[in-house]
């Protein structure tokens, strides 16, 4: 019984890292503090940049 249960585990195992790689998160990646910092100073400097083209 003991070796019949360690095949079968095995191989749930297995099965169950294969449906967790074909099943990706939703979640969003992850934007460091700094990152997110930079991001906002691009925006707030191309609307500025996009009124003086325009004008």
């Amino acid at each position: 019984m003991n070796r019949r249960k360690k095949i079968v585990t095995k191989f749930n195992q297995r099965d169950k890292r294969a449906n967790a790689k074909l099943h990706k998160s939703n979640k969003p990646a992850y934007v460091s503090k700094a990152e997110r910092e930079r991001l906002a100073l691009l925006v707030e400097e191309q609307p500025v940049s996009l009124v003086n083209d325009e004008a």
